[in-house]
């Protein structure tokens, strides 16, 4: 009886220390090395700051909270060092010239680490990055670090519904429990502003971009505006999605709504007004509005006749009186079966370039289409120099395999990035044109689709968690690499051991590519069934032709892809000529972008050696053969990673290898009855036919 008990308090034991994943890179987990430890000691014995405030109340709070954790002693925070030495000093000073407005400086001085900054917002960013420096292992001798963001609005766009679901949310329901609000305040709340901050985020956009008229309402204000009491400690702004046509549905506070939404009708304008300024009463620092509006049948200012400029500017009068912007979504396209939806945005916005009011953003998707595996750069970059440009990225994993599948999206952020414009020859990157050196933007923006749920682990797939971390240090910098971003990432979150970390970053590096081989190789799109995860290649109906998985693809007996060439939609004429120039040529156009542009002959003889038809057969087939080997190297790293977390990893990852078989046999069974070519070798026949494969969709949607 008592070896039971003893059995079972070892179970308990072990269930109450697991690593479920909630602590994020926030962890804090103490520092094995004695001797480094013992370094960072005899720099920490104090923490003291020259002001006081909200946002340096959070960063000392970090600073006892971390350093507790990493060097297992309680810091005490005084009210002032005086000629006290061996601490840390939060320095809140205009005397930092080298950094801007929420930029930092650490720095060794008089035996202290001091953290300089000219802002509270600057001193709590620095803590965070103190505390990263530490978690990885970094000396502090002749410490020296100075970073200032690169983009001013860096943000979460949450497409949380008040009903308590996410739309493309893979981690459980909404982390807003509206229904609690504003009485009850979950801590959780607190940890999500801890976790952006620690990254730089400084914005979230609360709701759904496909907006419920609600969250306009007081009863809902009045819950948006205890959320940003929480955040304001963190220097997080809070942003509401709008629905464009709420002067209709819910009118003001002396009539109902009103007949029209028209953006110019003096009435309407009023209406957003009053609504703007009533917002202000409820969350005096409100960052702005986001709007998706004309497009997937949301309405907007095209309803009345009127372009885009017109809906967001009446908005962005609404504001003028506060510091807040309006940031207007570019994904818009018409179903139009002759048309090419690559081209869609830039025709719609490039002929409004300059008629935008300075206080707007055009937030664009990194790519052209919505988020697929590998896409070109939207050819909006580079192309409105007198109208702000953000860019939108995506870190939920619609297009990735929901949260069984591993990929590391660093990799893909850092594509479009880096991705060279030529708008004003060579070196004028994606990225310079985001952060405003390019054109000379007032305002900037980085904004990611919230990964975020009520899992326990915040994210569904535990590693997913490193997409949200990513993208918040791109962010703040876009010249950071996806190998030190993901280095930082392993040591912070998973495991300090030198070996397992240098093979998990390796498999996080490789996990994007080999996604996409088995998924979506050589610029194939959108073969998804339903909701963007079961393959569906044959898909040929729809409401309306762009949500087909043919329109797409285009295969037919002859061959396979989108011809955007002069000889067919010509989208390639919205680059730079030094651009078209990369792809314009099926003989020299790289394989990663070669189906995106030409429709390619089965038997064409590719850069490999082999012909079209073979090369798509290797990629399938070593796509789905690769996900063995992360299994392979997930395994050999055990015995650093808490097995909880280990189980969970191993148990998803054993999903994707089944998952990524079933990608294949459908994109290799579908495609060779146009090809009519034998699966080349060494590569094995699918065990099942295509009906099959076709039936397991069919039960997939059934759902």
């Amino acid at each position: 009886m008592n070896r039971l008990l003893i059995c079972f308090l070892l179970v308990v034991a072990q269930l109450t220390y697991a690593d479920d994943g909630y602590r994020l890179w926030l962890k804090y987990d103490p520092i094995a090395n004695t001797s480094q430890r013992d370094a960072y000691s005899r720099s920490a014995q104090f923490i003291a700051a020259n002001k006081t405030s909200p946002i340096i109340k959070s960063a000392t709070d970090e600073l006892q909270m971390g350093l507790q954790g990493l060097l297992g002693k309680s810091v005490p925070v005084l009210t002032g060092a005086g000629n006290r030495t061996g601490g840390i000093l939060l320095e809140v000073t205009a005397n930092t010239p080298e950094i801007n407005e929420e930029g930092y400086r650490i720095a060794k001085r008089q035996n202290n680490i001091v953290i300089s900054a000219k802002t509270d917002a600057g001193v709590l960013y620095g803590a965070f990055a103190l505390l990263r420096h530490l978690q990885t292992g970094q000396p502090i001798e002749q410490l020296t670090l100075a970073s200032s963001p690169k983009v001013k609005l860096r943000m979460l766009n949450h497409w949380d519904n008040p009903n308590g679901t996410i739309e493309r949310g893979y981690a459980g329901g909404s982390l807003w429990k509206w229904y609690e609000l504003p009485e009850t305040i979950d801590p959780r709340y607190k940890d999500y502003a801890r976790a952006n901050a620690s990254l730089g985020i400084n914005g979230t956009v609360v709701n759904n971009v496909n907006a419920s008229p609600r969250l306009l309402t007081g009863e809902y204000l009045q819950k948006v505006a205890a959320l940003a009491d929480v955040f304001r400690p963190y220097g997080i702004k809070v942003y509401l999605s709008v629905y464009f046509a709420a002067p209709k549905t819910l009118g003001d506070r002396t009539r109902p709504g009103l007949k029209t939404s028209d953006p110019l009708d003096p009435q309407v304008r009023q209406w957003w007004a009053d609504k703007t300024k009533e917002i202000h009463q409820y969350i005096p620092d409100f960052g702005g509005f986001l709007v998706k509006a004309n497009s997937e049948g949301e309405p907007g200012p095209q309803d009345y006749g009127r372009t885009h400029a017109d809906g967001a500017n009446m908005l962005a009068e609404a504001m003028k009186p506060y510091n807040g912007v309006v940031i207007w979504r570019a994904f818009v396209y018409k179903a139009d079966p002759k048309a090419d939806r690559f081209k869609a945005a830039y025709e719609e916005f490039t002929p409004l370039d300059g008629q935008f009011d300075p206080k707007v953003i055009v937030q664009v998707k990194n790519g052209p289409i919505d988020f697929q595996p590998r896409e070109p750069f939207s050819p909006l970059f580079g192309n409105m120099p007198k109208t702000p440009l953000g860019i939108e990225f995506q870190l939920t994993q619609e297009y990735l395999g929901f949260a069984t599948h591993l990929v590391y999206e660093a990799p893909l952020f850092k594509e479009c990035l880096d991705a060279d414009t030529y708008v004003k020859g060579k070196g004028s990157t994606v990225a310079k044109v985001v952060d405003g050196s390019l054109h000379g933007y007032t305002h900037t923006l980085m904004a990611g689709v919230a990964n975020t749920g009520s899992d326990r682990n915040w994210t569904g797939h535990p590693m997913a968690q490193s997409n949200w971390y990513a993208f918040g240090r791109l962010a703040w910098d876009h010249t950071l690499t996806s190998e030190v971003i993901a280095d930082e990432w392993v040591k912070m979150t998973l495991t300090r051991e030198p070996t397992a970390v240098k093979r998990i970053t390796n498999l996080l590096l490789k996990s994007r590519d080999i996604y996409v081989d088995y998924n979506t190789p050589m610029g194939l799109s959108r073969p998804w069934a339903g909701v963007h995860f079961a393959p569906e290649p044959w898909q040929s109906k729809s409401p309306r032709p762009d949500w087909t998985a043919v329109y797409y693809h285009r295969a037919d007996s002859i061959g396979i892809g989108f011809d955007r060439t002069a000889s067919g939609s010509n989208a390639l004429a919205q680059y730079q000529p030094e651009v078209r120039q990369q792809w314009a040529n099926p003989e020299t156009c790289p394989l990663p972008y070669l189906l995106w542009f030409h429709h390619v002959p089965w038997t064409k003889k590719l850069s490999t050696g082999r012909s079209l038809w073979d090369e798509l057969c290797t990629r399938f087939y070593t796509g789905a053969d690769s996900v063995r080997w992360m299994q392979q190297e997930w395994t050999q790293v055990k015995p650093a990673i808490d097995p909880v977390f280990h189980a969970d990893v191993a148990g998803r990852l054993a999903t994707q290898q089944r998952e990524a078989i079933w990608w294949r046999d459908a994109w290799v069974l579908y495609l060779q009855e146009y090809a009519r070519q034998p699966i080349p070798a060494p590569f094995k026949k699918p065990d099942r036919t295509l009906e099959d494969v076709k039936q397991l969709v069919n039960i997939y949607l059934m759902r």
